[in-house]
């Protein structure tokens, strides 16, 4: 009997810890987000104008946001699937979400700095340069 409980206390922390991680991942996507905008609107008042390398700058500190708040859902994601119910069925529910999110984190990269991932920087600065 003291096994069972013990097991349910361990899902218990378990659950509330992946939840604590998703509440983290959003909060830190909307702190960023408000002081990104913050920043933005500062800086251009005090140019007197909205420029469109504020707007690339605001976009690209968005971007990071986005980027961070997603890798740590993925994280509680993974949590969450081994630690509570590791079945072929949520394994491959969690492999579909890391892919998606995989794409959107590459789509973001792409948007934001105009590269893929896998690309250096210095290759991509080059071949811009070339043009």
């Amino acid at each position: 009997m003291d096994g069972a409980v013990e097991h349910t206390g361990y899902l218990l922390w378990v659950q509330r810890g992946a939840a604590v991680i998703e509440v983290l991942a959003v909060a830190l996507i909307i702190c960023f987000i408000l002081i990104a905008t913050i920043a933005w609107v500062a800086r251009a008042a005090r140019e007197g104008e909205f420029t469109l390398e504020h707007y690339n700058r605001y976009r690209s500190m968005l971007g990071r946001a986005l980027l961070l708040g997603l890798e740590i859902l993925v994280a509680a994601d993974v949590v969450r699937t081994v630690a509570l119910e590791p079945t072929l069925k949520n394994v491959a529910t969690l492999g579909l979400l890391v892919v998606v999110r995989t794409f959107l984190s590459w789509s973001i990269i792409l948007e934001v700095e105009g590269r893929w991932p896998w690309q250096s920087r210095t290759a991509v600065d080059s071949e811009s340069n070339d043009m």
